[in-house]
């Protein structure tokens, strides 16, 4: 089974960055703009985790991470929330929102890697 990421952030020069460094690391890449499309694309991609922003043009991470969590069909996917807003509220609104782990922007290469395959290999 090939190890896929869908990248949501509405920055796509963020998106570019990400990418490359997870294909870099042998992961296949999914991106989306919106919360609306990461919804869609999470169910018909079946991600291996899911890097979620916060601020989206259509809807925050939060509610989008709800909206995956809501449907059988992707609520499994582990959604790992990342942001530039700083502070143990985001955490727990991440957290409350369904997101196993929140990461404050700029996040190191290595930093996301490790996290990445931390979510991917607990949930086999």
């Amino acid at each position: 089974m090939a190890k896929n990421v869908l990248i949501v952030d509405d920055n796509e020069h963020l998106r570019q960055i990400l990418a490359a460094i997870l294909r870099f690391s042998g992961y296949e890449i999914v991106e989306a703009a919106s919360g609306a499309q990461a919804i869609q694309k999470a169910a018909s991609t079946q991600p291996s985790l899911i890097l979620m922003d916060f601020e989206l043009p259509d809807m925050n991470g939060a509610d989008a991470t709800r909206l995956i969590r809501q449907n059988p069909a992707t609520a499994h996917i582990p959604i790992v929330g990342c942001s530039a807003f700083i502070g143990s509220e985001w955490r727990e609104r991440a957290l409350d929102a369904g997101m196993l782990d929140y990461l404050v922007k700029p996040i190191s290469a290595d930093l996301i890697k490790a996290k990445i395959e931390k979510f991917i290999l607990s949930k086999r």
